[in-house]
C-alpha cells in the first residue's frame, strides 16, 4: 500500500475561500475513507493537532495552523436503495455540495435545489445543518457517516442522533470529536417545490417559468445567489458570514416596538423568533465599509470579504467591530 500524501509547510492561500494566505504545518490528503485512522495516527506520532478542512468556505484563518490539515478528497456517490419514488442517496465526504445537488436534480430526485449553489463539500452539510431559501439539509439526511476520534471507529449516526438545529449540529457542538465521512440522504421524485421564499417566484417568471420543476427552482436559485453574493473566485468571502439572531420573543417585540420595519421571521421555535443579520448590519452603516483590504461586501451585508491581501486576523477584526456596533445598535 501506498504511504499517504503528507506534505509540511504548505500553504493555505489555495485552500479557503476568503484566500487568506495563512500556512499550516502539515497536509495529508485521504482518498480512500478507510484510511482515515492512518491520517490520525500519523499526527499522534508526530504530537500534531489535526484540523480536518473541507472545500475551505466556511473557515477563516486567522493565523497559521501548527498541526496538521486533514483533507478528504472520497467523492464516490451513488443510489444505496430506491423504493418506487423514494430513494437513499449516499455521497462521500469530499464530493462538492453543488455537485451533489446537480447529479440528484439530473436523476429527477427532488429536494436539494433550494440549496442549490452553496459552496463546499458534503461532509461540511451536515455540521452546521446548511440551508437556504427555506430549506434545510436536515430535512434529508437519513444518516451521517463518521470517524470518531477518540475511539478510532466509524459509527453510523440516524438523523435523529445528530442534534439538528439552526445552522447547528452535534457535530459542529463535538467538533472535535467527530470527521464526517459520508452522508447519506432520503430523497423523492414527488416531494413539492418550496417556492413560496422572497424573490424565487419573481425569479421563475423572469426566466418564463409557468409550470416550474426542480429544476427550474436551482436555476432561479442559483441567478439570485450569483447577483447577491460575490464570486470568491474573484473576491475572497466565505458567503453569509452572520447569522440571523433567534431571540426570545419578548425581545423582538422590544426590537419592533424601536424598529417597525426590521424583518422577523418564525424561528421554527415556540416562544422565538429570528430577525434579519443583514438588516441589522445594513442599519448599522456597514455595508460596503472597507478597512485597507478587509471589509464588508457591497453587494450583501452579511458577506465578510478580502479585496486582495488581507489577513484573517485583520478580517476577525472586522468582523468583531460589526458584531459590537450592532449589540451597541440594538
Amino acid at each position: 500500500m501506498q504511504p499517504l500524501p503528507w506534505a509540511e509547510d504548505v500553504s493555505l492561500a489555495g485552500r479557503n475561500t476568503f484566500h487568506v494566505a495563512a500556512r499550516a504545518q502539515a497536509m495529508c490528503d485521504v482518498r480512500q475513507l478507510s484510511r482515515i485512522g492512518e491520517a490520525f495516527d500519523l499526527a499522534a506520532m508526530k504530537n500534531l493537532p489535526v484540523l480536518v478542512l473541507g472545500e475551505g468556505s466556511n473557515v477563516l484563518f486567522a493565523g497559521d495552523y501548527p498541526g496538521l490539515v486533514l483533507c478528504i478528497t472520497a467523492d464516490d456517490c451513488r443510489v444505496l436503495q430506491q423504493d418506487g419514488d423514494s430513494a437513499i442517496i449516499r455521497a462521500e465526504a469530499g464530493m462538492r455540495w453543488n455537485d451533489l445537488v446537480n447529479w440528484t436534480l439530473a436523476r429527477g430526485w427532488n429536494g436539494l435545489e433550494n440549496m442549490a449553489l452553496i459552496p463546499g463539500t458534503v461532509g461540511a452539510c451536515p455540521i452546521q445543518n446548511i440551508g437556504a431559501y427555506g430549506v434545510e439539509v436536515a430535512e434529508f439526511i437519513e444518516t451521517v457517516e463518521a470517524y470518531h476520534r477518540g475511539t478510532g471507529q466509524v459509527k453510523r449516526l440516524p438523523a435523529a442522533d445528530c442534534a439538528f438545529a439552526y445552522r447547528d449540529s452535534r457535530f459542529k457542538q463535538e467538533r472535535d470529536t467527530w470527521v464526517i465521512l459520508a452522508v447519506e440522504f432520503r430523497l423523492n421524485r414527488t416531494r413539492p417545490l418550496q417556492m413560496a421564499y422572497a424573490g424565487v417566484p419573481e425569479e421563475l417568471q423572469a426566466m418564463g417559468i409557468a409550470a416550474p420543476e426542480a429544476l427550474h427552482v436551482a436555476e432561479a436559485i442559483s441567478r439570485i445567489r450569483t447577483r447577491k453574493l460575490p464570486n470568491p473566485d474573484l473576491l475572497g468571502n466565505a458567503g453569509s458570514f452572520f447569522k440571523n439572531p433567534i431571540l426570545p420573543d419578548a425581545q423582538i417585540d422590544a426590537l419592533l416596538s424601536a424598529h417597525p420595519q426590521a424583518p422577523v421571521f418564525s424561528a421554527g421555535q415556540v416562544g422565538f423568533r429570528k430577525v434579519s443579520a443583514a438588516w441589522l448590519i445594513e442599519q448599522a452603516g456597514w455595508k460596503g465599509f472597507r478597512d485597507g483590504d478587509a471589509g464588508i461586501a457591497a453587494q450583501h451585508a452579511l458577506v465578510l470579504v478580502n479585496h486582495g491581501a488581507a489577513s484573517g486576523k485583520q478580517l476577525l477584526q472586522v468582523a468583531e467591530k460589526v458584531i459590537a456596533s450592532v449589540a451597541a445598535g440594538f
